[in-house]
């Protein structure tokens, strides 16, 4: 790529010595106007002939000077273009390789995030599984849990209903011990009634 500075310094140069022609042309069509001005004046053919020859030959060197700075101007203006358009490539070729490795580095990281992201949401997909699988333990602790209290309970109420027939039966033996001792005693004494009848009897 072509320098700014040397650039810059160079179209200072031509345009200095675009200049200068410019004025030695202009300078020669003055004194071309001059020369005809001044033979005019003096009134000899010859020299007004001469004069005018010479003016015309001024005036081409200045056309033919002119002619060249115009043409050197559009050379010049042509480089310049072509400078800039090389200029303009470069930088657009620059910025396309840029545009290119941020385009990579984006993808890349669009491809990191998405990545993560799909992680993040098969580890949340387990987590929902795992949760349910509690819920669902819990449930069932809960369901066993509640048919483990019902059995209780039901077990306490045939453990209170035994205790109670427990207590009548213990009653009822008691009652059923004193009724066998009534009639041990009433057997005892028929016995000994007996006994003493038959002594009687004997006697």
């Amino acid at each position: 790529m072509t320098s700014p500075v040397r650039s810059s310094t160079s179209a200072g140069n031509r345009r200095r010595q675009r200049s200068t022609r410019l004025v030695v042309a202009v300078l020669l069509i003055v004194v071309a106007a001059l020369a005809v001005a001044g033979t005019a004046a003096t009134g000899s053919g010859l020299l007004v002939t001469l004069a005018a020859v010479a003016a015309v030959v001024l005036g081409a060197t200045a056309t033919r000077i002119t002619h060249s700075e115009l043409m050197t101007s559009r050379e010049d203006a042509a480089r310049d273009r072509a400078a800039q358009a090389r200029s303009y490539a470069d930088l657009t070729e620059v910025r396309t390789t840029e545009n290119v490795e941020f385009a990579a580095d984006m993808t890349g990281k669009i491809a990191r995030r998405d990545a993560t992201i799909s992680r993040l949401e098969r580890r949340l997909g387990d987590a929902a599984s795992e949760l349910a699988d509690a819920r669902q333990e819990l449930a069932e602790a809960h369901d066993a849990a509640s048919e483990a209290q019902r059995a209780a309970e039901r077990l306490s109420a045939r453990l209170a209903d035994a205790e109670e027939r427990a207590g009548q039966a213990i009653v009822r033996v008691a009652e059923l011990e004193a009724e066998v001792d009534t009639v041990r005693s009433e057997l005892q004494a028929e016995r000994d009634a007996g006994r003493a009848w038959r002594k009687a009897q004997s006697a």
